[in-house]
């Protein structure tokens, strides 16, 4: 395991000398890649989603493509069209820019809901069919998408299924004030990212996203996770709970949080840590608790909170 955290340690560093202040953020990115999962990030405009996906991917060594979401945007702009060669009389497909290593989707809520499914296939079989015919997404795939908490003309929500298919909602927020300074300090001449190099291969992440399968995850720690889980489809202020594939999120999420720090085994401080990340987004809240303004995040806490912790002694 100490190998699986020099990996993230070393990530993790390089990527700070582009955003700074916000290890916590960055922890989950990388949680989120290492364990095969696709990343919402909700913030306003300016905080740096869009070097965060750039910083990751060149520390890596992927390749990288943004697409931004209009109302205006095709499934086609985002998967790829057939066009017709009229030298060899066939058909040619020319692939979109999902077929990046890293795909960061910008303001991913200002699509139709007809382009947003473009994504669903590719997020979860990592595939994509065009014309009658699939094509195979590279390895490792990531989906980056960033959206606008405050709501403006022109937005649509995201689809339930499209939720479900990421495996962590995370908030940048702004930087203190000291990193605000730093930040200023670090672009007087020219951006940092543009002297970030390489510090890791692809080859050693693939090995580590299989490494992590292997973290050890007790089954009491198991059962805490179902239950969690289970009790979101029970909450009185919840229409829709979270699904089996938010339960295999939190699983995988918490073995490479494991790793990250140093544990071949799953805590259940790793749960707690996780849970609002992995399973606030994929929850609807009733009408009724709508009306009362009640946050997803609230009612995961509330959950925690409630759920006895495998191991703890009643006070």
């Amino acid at each position: 395991m100490q190998d699986i955290r020099t990996v993230a340690q070393k990530v993790m560093a390089n990527v700070e000398k582009v955003i700074l202040g916000k290890r916590e953020v960055v922890d989950l990115v990388l949680v989120g890649l290492v364990a095969k999962g696709h990343l919402l990030i909700e913030d306003v405009p300016g905080v740096g989603k869009t070097t965060l996906a750039k910083a990751i991917a060149q520390s890596i060594g992927c390749t990288f493509k943004r697409v931004q979401f209009t109302p205006d945007i095709l499934p086609s702009d985002i998967a790829g069209v057939s066009i017709y060669n009229q030298k060899t009389l066939e058909f040619e497909f020319r692939p979109g820019p999902i077929m990046a290593q890293i795909v960061l989707a910008d303001e991913i809520n200002r699509a139709t809901p007809k382009t947003q499914s473009a994504l669903l296939e590719g997020m979860e079989e990592r595939q994509v069919t065009v014309d009658g015919v699939t094509y195979s997404l590279p390895d490792p795939f990531l989906v980056m998408a960033t959206q606008n908490p405050i709501e403006y003309e022109g937005t649509f929500p995201l689809p339930e299924s499209q939720l479900d298919r990421f495996s962590m909602r995370i908030s940048m927020g702004y930087v203190s004030r000291a990193d605000e300074l730093r930040v200023i300090e670090s672009q007087h001449h020219r951006h940092p990212i543009e002297e970030l190099e390489q510090v890791v291969d692809i080859a050693d992440l693939l090995r580590i996203q299989e490494e992590i399968k292997d973290i050890y995850v007790d089954q009491l720690v198991r059962e805490y996770m179902v239950d969690i889980v289970r009790l979101t489809r029970e909450h009185r202020d919840i229409y829709l709970g979270a699904s089996t594939r938010g339960s295999l999120s939190l699983f995988r999420s918490c073995q490479a949080y494991a790793a990250f720090h140093g544990r071949d085994y799953v805590i259940p401080d790793d749960v707690k840590q996780l849970a609002t990340a992995t399973l606030a987004h994929r929850l609807i809240v009733s009408p009724a608790a709508r009306i009362r303004n009640v946050d997803t995040r609230g009612i995961v806490e509330e959950i925690l909170d409630t759920v006895a912790v495998p191991g703890a002694s009643a006070a």
